[in-house]
């Protein structure tokens, strides 16, 4: 039954209304002018504050706010909206102020089957769109050539620790930096932002874990075990358990099945490969293959790693060394990509990070005080470089600072609260 024009008008003024109302912190996210976006991530990380943000800077640029029409797909109100009403929203702002709307902010657009085919009517029209969405499917080949390349896709993360400083009130200046008290802010606020990670609600929250675990509530229940139809939860539940107890290390998809079994829960390899495409798809997880395997070891051998450490951290126990492994492939893929851009390399030799691109190789060690760790890590560089390109050589740890230089060959020691500002 099609939703009634008076209540999107209603719908369409409260929208408008609360986000001039809004305080936000600002994302250095670039956006070209001009060219319809479509914003992925997973659930709570800011991709509406991303929609408010824009809003606010075309504001600054000369546009009026009756310019904009703007809907959450999340609204209650807007229950059992389909394909038909699409134009009924558009006749609604019309009829809200007299001027057709070339500039949409749809947020959480996956919640209305076939909204792909709207986008790219409003793509072919020369509307400015920014689309928001909670699901990686909406990036699957079918999606893309549906849309025909007509959108830009970025992905969008929770906070990376400059931002969290931000939202923290701290201004990242020179006083700050150098000063004994500014110092000790940045780390003290880091040891929060390593263990309970950088949603955004989450700044100004006290109880961090209650809100971390209604996050993955939500996920779990609602993004994967609901939307793919989920019948053995049982066995996707242990699954992200086993995942979260393997990051640093690759891992097999038969392993990982194995495992499963191991504790009596009935499960095959091909629907332990789907739970993890469901993850991955829920922009839970995310993985990186090994640079030095062949093609179809690639694909079936990677590491996977979390969205965000304050998730990981909810599974694990003495969980220094899988965190800071953790926030590193994060920063990483934020700064490269994700696709054929940032490595693991394991083949005689074992090192956690290699970027292609960058010719950059990183190792990730906790602590380097215990001289048969210094070693290890330092000749695992040494011996990287021998076999391909590396232009630069890093080991990120927690706390400690250093350079080694041994011949032609550097490799800098940075803390990880240092490196991620840098």
């Amino acid at each position: 039954m099609p939703i009634e024009i008076s209540r999107l008008k209603t719908v369409l003024v409260d929208a408008i209304e609360n986000v001039q109302r809004l305080d936000y912190v600002h994302r250095n996210v670039e956006i070209e002018a001009n060219m319809p976006y479509i914003f992925v991530g997973v659930r709570r990380c800011g991709k509406s504050f991303l929609l408010y943000q824009r809003m606010f800077e075309l504001v600054s640029k000369g546009h009026s706010w009756n310019e904009f029409l703007y809907v959450n797909f999340e609204d209650e109100r807007l229950i059992g909206f389909n394909t038909s009403d699409f134009n009924t929203l558009l006749e609604a702002h019309y009829s809200l102020y007299q001027q057709r709307s070339q500039i949409l902010f749809l947020d959480e657009i996956q919640n209305v089957d076939g909204w792909e085919k709207f986008a790219r009517r409003m793509a072919d029209e020369k509307g400015m769109v920014y689309i928001t969405g909670s699901n990686a499917k909406m990036l699957s080949k079918e999606m893309v050539s549906s849309l025909g390349g007509r959108y830009l896709v970025k992905f969008v993360y929770p906070y990376s620790f400059r931002e969290y400083l931000s939202a923290n009130q701290v201004d990242l200046d020179d006083k700050t930096l150098f000063s004994t008290i500014g110092k000790g802010k940045i780390v003290s606020l880091f040891e929060d932002y390593f263990y309970y990670g950088g949603f955004p609600e989450l700044t100004h929250i006290s109880l961090k874990r209650d809100y971390l675990n209604s996050i993955y509530d939500k996920i779990y229940l609602g993004d994967i075990t609901m939307r793919y139809g989920v019948t053995n939860q049982k066995a996707l539940e242990l699954l992200m358990k086993k995942i979260a107890e393997t990051v640093r290390y690759p891992i097999s998809f038969s392993r990982i099945t194995n495992i499963v079994k191991s504790v009596g829960i009935g499960v095959g390899t091909s629907t332990v490969i789907q739970y993890l495409q469901y993850a991955e798809e829920s922009q839970l997880i995310f993985s990186l293959e090994n640079y030095a395997s062949k093609l179809v070891q690639k694909t079936t051998t990677p590491k996977y790693y979390f969205i965000d450490n304050g998730l990981l951290n909810l599974f694990l126990i003495n969980s220094e060394p899988a965190l800071l492994e953790n926030l590193v492939a994060i920063a990483l893929v934020k700064k490269f990509g994700r696709d054929g851009a940032v490595f693991f390399y394991e083949k005689t030799i074992e090192v956690d990070f290699y970027v292609p691109s960058a010719s950059l190789a990183i190792q990730v060690c906790y602590s380097m005080k215990d001289p048969i760790t210094r070693e290890r890590e330092i000749n695992a560089l040494y011996k990287l470089s021998g076999h391909i390109q590396c232009k630069k050589l890093m080991i990120i740890t927690y706390d400690e600072q250093d350079v080694i230089r041994d011949k032609d060959i550097e490799i800098e020691l940075v803390p990880i609260w240092k490196w991620l500002l840098d």
